[in-house]
C-alpha cells in the first residue's frame, strides 16, 4: 500500500506530546515509521511565582499541533486526515491539576518546574522512607494542605497534563503506570499505588481533607491496555474543522519519561536513556531496588511497571539556547545571514577544539531551580578566573558540559556508589541533533557508550505513537520489550560512541569545579532577589 492509502484506511497511529516549549504530533505507519508531523510552539508563564500554562494555552496548542499535522498530511499525500488507527497523549511529567465536582480547574496548572512543594516532599520522604520530589503530584497536594489553601476542600479529581487532555478526548480518568509512579509511589509487584503509603498519607491528613487520596487519583493502566475511545466531543476539541471521526481508540496516556524510554528502546533491565532538551533526565531500568533513598534519584517505572532509577534536572538547553541567540544577534549585526541550525552546528563543533576541562571556565545553566544541587531559584551564571583560558571553544564547551552538569552529579550516585550496571544507554532530544558533539560529551559524563539513533529527533511524540501502535497491533502475550526489539527497532540505524578517556578525565575535572562552585550560584540566589 502507498502511504496515502495507509492514511485513508486508518492503518496508522498518532502520538501527541506536550513538551516544555513545543507540542508535537507525529503520525506513523503500522511499523511505526514516521510519515507526517506537526507542531505548535509555546512557552510557560510565570504567574504569581508559579510556572504555568493556561487551559486556553493547552487546548489552543493541541488544536494547532493537530492542524499542523493535518496540513502536512494534505501537502505530502493530498489526503484529508479523517481517521487514525489509535491515538496516544503524552506530556511533561507530573505537576498539579485538580478539579471540583463540576470539572472546573481549581487553581492554575502547576508544572514540574515549580519547587514550591519542597517542604511537602521532604516530609513525605521521611514518612514513606521513599524519595518524593517536589514536582510530584502528591507533594503538590500535600503542600496545598500544609498551606491551608482553600481549594483543597473542593478537590474531587487530581491528574497530570496528559491525563487531563486524555480525559477531554475520551471522558476517561486514567493514567499510564509510568506517569502514575510520579503522581504517587507505585508498587512494582501489584502495579498499583503503594497501599502502605496510601494508608500513611490518609492518616497524615485525616480531618484536614474530605477525601481519601486513592479516590481522587486516576486509574492506573499498563502499556497495551484499552484506555477508551475518542468521543464526538473529543473529536471536535482535537479537530474543530469536523474532519476527524470519533471512535478512535486511545492508549494509556504517559509522561515524557515513559515515551523517552520507548523512543530509545530502553524498557529492558540494564538499559537506559538520556533525554536532553529544556530539562534533562537519565533513566536506567534497575535489576533491583537501590540500597537506600537518595534525594537526587527518583524511583519511577517503565510503561509496563518495571522499576527505574531516574535523575531529573530542571535545566538543560535553555541557557545554552540563550547564548546561541546572542551569537545570532551578533551575526545579524554584522550582516551575516546564518540559519539557526547552521549556527548551532558551527558553535557546537567548535567547542571540540577547547580544552578537555573547559580551560578553567565554569557555568550554571539554572534558568529555574535545580533540586539535584539544592539551588532554590534560577540564576544562570558564568564564572572564570583571571588566568582561565577564555576562548570561544572553551566557552561553548563549558556551556555544553554545564547542560549535563547536574545530571552527572546524580548519575554518579547510581553508577559509582550503587554499582548499577548498564548494557547500553541511548541519547535523544534536541541537544543531540548536532552530530557527535552532545553525544560524546554525555559519554564522557557517564563514562559509558552512548547511542543516538536516526529517529532521535522525533522524540517523545514518536514514542507515544509507538505505544498507540503497541496497543493496537501487539500479538497475544507479546511484551513491550519484545515488540520494540522485533517490530520497531530491528534494523534501525544508530551511531554509538564510546567515551574518550581524556574527555572523561576532563569532564571529571570540570565536575569537581562545578560542585566546588555551587556556593557561588546559591549566593546569587540570595543576593539577586
Amino acid at each position: 500500500m502507498d502511504i496515502a492509502k495507509i492514511i485513508t484506511s486508518g492503518k496508522t497511529a498518532l502520538g501527541i506530546e506536550f513538551g516544555s516549549t513545543r507540542i508535537k504530533a507525529v503520525l506513523v505507519d503500522e511499523c511505526s515509521n514516521p510519515i507526517a508531523s506537526g507542531s505548535h510552539d509555546w512557552e510557560n508563564r510565570h504567574i504569581g511565582n508559579i510556572w504555568s500554562y493556561t487551559l486556553d494555552d493547552i487546548l489552543g496548542g493541541l488544536q494547532d499541533a493537530y492542524a499542523s499535522l493535518a496540513a502536512d498530511v494534505k501537502e505530502k499525500y493530498n489526503v484529508t486526515l479523517q481517521t487514525v488507527g489509535a491515538i496516544g497523549i503524552s506530556a511533561m511529567m507530573h505537576g498539579y491539576m485538580v478539579f471540583d465536582r463540576d470539572n472546573k480547574l481549581l487553581v492554575p496548572f502547576r508544572t514540574w518546574r515549580n519547587n514550591t512543594a519542597a517542604e511537602a516532599g521532604e516530609r513525605l520522604t521521611e514518612l514513606f522512607g521513599y524519595h518524593i520530589p517536589a514536582r510530584w503530584s502528591i507533594a503538590h497536594l500535600y503542600q496545598a494542605i500544609l498551606d491551608k489553601e482553600p481549594h483543597v476542600k473542593d478537590i474531587v479529581y487530581q491528574t497530570t497534563l496528559e491525563g487531563y487532555v486524555h480525559w477531554l478526548l475520551t471522558g476517561k480518568k486514567v493514567i499510564g503506570i509510568g506517569e502514575a509512579s510520579g503522581m504517587f509511589p507505585v508498587d512494582p509487584v501489584t502495579k498499583q499505588y503503594n497501599s502502605r503509603m496510601l494508608k500513611q498519607f490518609d492518616e497524615l491528613v485525616e480531618g484536614r481533607v474530605p477525601f481519601k487520596v486513592e479516590d481522587i487519583l486516576p486509574k492506573i493502566l499498563l502499556a497495551g491496555e484499552d484506555a477508551g475511545t475518542l468521543t464526538e466531543e473529543g473529536a471536535r476539541l482535537l479537530d474543530p474543522t469536523g474532519n476527524l471521526k470519533a471512535g478512535i481508540p486511545l492508549c494509556p496516556p504517559e509522561g515524557d519519561a515513559g515515551t523517552g524510554m520507548v523512543a530509545t528502546n530502553s524498557v529492558k533491565k540494564r538499559t537506559g536513556n538520556v533525554s536532553a532538551g529544556t530539562s534533562v533526565f537519565a533513566m536506567i531500568v534497575l535489576e533491583k531496588e537501590l540500597s537506600r533513598p537518595y534525594p537526587e534519584i527518583d524511583l519511577v517505572t517503565t510503561p509496563v511497571g518495571d522499576l527505574v532509577g531516574m535523575v531529573h534536572c530542571n535545566n538543560c538547553t535553555s541557557d545554552l539556547n540563550a547564548w546561541v541567540d546572542v551569537f545570532s544577534q551578533f551575526a545579524e549585526l554584522i550582516g551575516a545571514e546564518i540559519p539557526r541550525t547552521e549556527l548551532y552546528r558551527l558553535l557546537y563543533t567548535h567547542s571540540e577544539k577547547g580544552d578537555k576541562d573547559c580551560g578553567g571556565l565554569l557555568s550554571y545553566n539554572y534558568v529555574s531551580n535545580e533540586h539535584v544541587t539544592q539551588v532554590e531559584h534560577g540564576r544562570p551564571l558564568f564564572v572564570r578566573k583571571a588566568d582561565s583560558n577564555f576562548s570561544l571553544a572553551n566557552f561553548m564547551r563549558c556551556h555544553l558540559y554545564s547542560a549535563f552538569g547536574a545530571l552527572k552529579v546524580g548519575c554518579d550516585i547510581m553508577l559509582k556508589e550503587e554499582g548499577v550496571r548498564l548494557d547500553r544507554i541511548t541519547g535523544h532530544g534536541g541537544l543531540f541533533k548536532t552530530e557527535h558533539v552532545g553525544q560524546s560529551y554525555l559519554a564522557a559524563a557517564i563514562d559509558a557508550p552512548v547511542t543516538v539513533m536516526k529517529t532521535a529527533g522525533e522524540g517523545g511524540a514518536w514514542g507515544m505513537a509507538i505505544l498507540a501502535n503497541y496497543m493496537l497491533r501487539r500479538e497475544k502475550g507479546e511484551s513491550l520489550e519484545t515488540y520494540l526489539e522485533d517490530k520497531v527497532f530491528a534494523g534501525q540505524e544508530g551511531v554509538t560512541l564510546s567515551p574518550d578517556p581524556a574527555d572523561v578525565t576532563g569532564f571529571d575535572a570540570f565536575t569537581e569545579r562545578y560542585v566546588d562552585g555551587l556556593p557561588i550560584v546559591r549566593e546569587a540566589v540570595r543576593s539577586l532577589k
